[in-house]
């Protein structure tokens, strides 16, 4: 260990821009056996390893980088696994900028920071090739049974947790495929769907049941899924996108993120898709614009860029220092031909039958605002119109109506719409029915996810167990 004075920082081959504009695949190699071992052994092995306490799920990295660098991967995967749920998903997609790799001790002594996300993505990956990832067999089945609204990184976690200690699981999904926005919110080129089937049906073998195209509210009822089971799992995560409005935001050709990634996604899936074929949700041969700073944004501009858009721009209203997205992702779309217009927000939309424009303001940062952040102010006189065929809003997104939409008036929520949770338990105002993930804590980030669902797993068998504890009155 302690190689980095000696060893330099290597990620794994990029493919180039120009061979990456034209597929849907993920644009990072895997690491080679023995540049894993090196990359890993540049750990140094910190007394507070900072790398682990700002990781959500507060991973044992320098702990599995140790063994991968002395070649134990099996034991690698398996404490890997045994903090995260889906470390194969993690490793491609956790912002390790902001998180891990953003907070290690050699990278603030100026040598380069530990590829930890590439190696976690090589150690997982390797695990599912050797066959180490099997389905859970728990030690002994038990009765109750456990509800799960959302197939999402949330759901899945907490179903996979549930079943290890035997509890019977049944996850509802409003999609005909689990796994939420890892199935049709993430595109391809930063997560394979074979991915995030893989796990799917290793959690189906594991005894979790599916029940797919099912709405609460309108399938079944939400009061039903409570007579059903011991307790009910809220983990539907937020879908509902935040909208703009001035001149013009009525136009055909203004679409909302969520629907254009889908679509997207579903293409990749070999599904037909109407509105991707009539061009609605299709940027090939179009001037996109994407409104948003976000890692949606970034999403959004890299999946137009391989559907043939002739150009791709991305508005933000602030600069690139304040930009919320990944700075990752942010160069990965330079490097695939994306123009980014910092300090630039729409103001209205031009056009009769289609959008054909954006008028766009010119922005500064003035004062800080409530939370810390330079606010953005409109310089006067300063507009401008952005061309485009084809808008995308990438702006952000909130929680749906749920008490109104289950006809569940006691489920209780916050000012901002989430469900109200106790913060350690997860529980509701509700009896049995506990809340995690995005539709808590509102729009976050996978890992976040993850633990979130963890989290509400252990709280739910703690209840049950203190539950079945519990003796029954003689009548």
């Amino acid at each position: 260990m302690l190689k980095f004075v000696d060893v330099e920082r290597d990620m794994p081959e990029k493919r180039s821009a120009e061979d990456r504009r034209d597929d849907h695949h993920e644009i990072y190699r895997q690491f080679a056996d023995e540049k894993a071992k090196e990359q890993a052994a540049r750990c140094s092995q910190c007394g507070v390893p900072y790398c682990q306490s700002h990781c959500p799920l507060h991973n044992n990295i320098p702990d599995w980088l140790r063994m991968t660098a002395e070649g134990r991967l099996r034991e690698a995967y398996d404490l890997s696994q045994a903090t995260n749920t889906f470390p194969e998903i993690c490793g491609r997609i956790c912002p390790q900028d902001r998180l891990c790799e953003g907070n290690c001790v050699i990278e603030q002594s100026g040598h380069g920071t530990v590829t930890i996300g590439a190696v976690e993505k090589y150690i997982t990956d390797t695990a599912w090739e050797e066959g180490w990832v099997q389905p859970v067999t728990p030690a002994q089945e038990r009765a109750e049974s456990v509800g799960i609204i959302g197939a999402g990184p949330g759901g899945l976690a907490a179903a996979d947790m549930l079943r290890r200690q035997g509890i019977q699981v049944t996850v509802y999904d409003r999609y005909d495929r689990a796994g939420g926005l890892l199935t049709y919110g993430i595109p391809g080129f930063k997560l394979e769907k074979d991915v995030v089937m893989r796990r799917n049906d290793q959690l189906e073998k594991s005894g979790v049941s599916f029940e797919l195209n099912c709405e609460i509210g309108r399938d079944v009822s939400f009061a039903e899924l409570r007579d059903r089971h011991d307790a009910v799992l809220i983990a539907t995560g937020v879908y509902k996108s935040r909208d703009l409005g001035g001149p013009g935001a009525g136009l055909p050709g203004i679409v909302r993120a969520i629907d254009y990634l889908t679509a997207s996604n579903r293409v990749t899936f070999g599904d037909s898709v109407p509105e991707y074929d009539s061009g609605e949700l299709n940027a090939s041969g179009k001037k996109v614009v994407v409104i948003g700073g976000g890692d949606t944004a970034m999403d959004c501009v890299r999946t137009a860029v391989r559907q043939g858009a002739t150009s791709v721009q991305c508005l933000y209203r602030r600069d690139r220092a304040n930009m919320p997205g990944s700075v990752r992702e942010t160069a990965n779309a330079e490097e695939e031909g994306v123009e980014f217009v910092w300090l630039s927000a729409p103001k209205g939309f031009t056009g009769d039958d289609s959008v054909i424009g954006v008028k766009v303001a010119k922005m500064r940062l003035g004062a800080p605002d409530a939370s810390g952040r330079r606010a953005p102010e409109e310089v006067p006189g300063a507009d401008w119109t952005a061309e485009a065929d084809l808008v995308i809003k990438a702006l952000g997104f909130e929680p749906e109506p749920l008490p109104s939409l289950w006809d569940a008036p006691g489920l209780e929520v916050t000012r901002w719409g989430t469900v109200k949770a106790d913060f350690q338990t997860k529980r509701t105002a509700l009896d049995g029915v506990y809340a995690a993930g995005d539709i808590v804590r509102g729009a976050s980030l996978v890992v976040w996810a993850i633990r979130d669902g963890r989290e509400a797993a252990q709280s739910i068998i703690d209840d049950l167990d203190r539950r079945a504890s519990v003796p029954v009155a003689a009548e």
